[in-house]
């Protein structure tokens, strides 16, 4: 997986709420032959509460080597985030520096899960139908 910083680099400040809060497009490749569905979760495991899920995309087609917010492929639907809002929620760590897991997964089957749908149930999908994963780290200082 890829995107604008590499492995245990920090996010460039534009996609934090630093900056203008985007989210950074991200790249990959090699997804397994037997993966029918992709689904892209951003996760920081630093954040109080066992973490925070910042943004969360199932049924991306296994066509897609690239996912950006502003161009999603028709298939793809948005989960809630920990903030109970669909779509994405920037880093904005408030103390130390924070790591930022990106992860793309291979599953072997859609979830059928609409836009919306509540972060358990979704995670609960992902999990039961994951056959592989990638994941990119980033960091962000408070």
């Amino acid at each position: 997986m890829a995107s604008d910083f590499g492995q245990g680099q920090a996010i460039p400040r534009q996609y934090t709420c630093k900056g203008d809060g985007r989210a950074p497009v991200l790249r990959w490749s090699g997804v397994p032959a037997a993966a029918r569905s992709l689904a892209v979760v951003v996760n920081d495991p630093d954040a109080a509460s066992a973490g925070f899920l910042h943004w969360i995309v199932l049924d991306v087609p296994t066509t897609s080597t690239t996912l950006n917010i502003d161009d999603l492929p028709d298939a793809a639907q948005e989960a809630k985030n920990s903030r109970g809002e669909v779509g994405w929620t920037p880093p904005c760590p408030p103390s130390r520096t924070h790591h930022y897991h990106f992860t793309v997964y291979a599953l072997d089957a859609p979830t059928g899960l609409a836009d919306g749908a509540p972060v358990q149930t979704a995670l609960a999908a992902i999990n039961a139908h994951t056959i592989a994963y990638g994941d990119l780290v980033g960091t962000v200082a408070a």
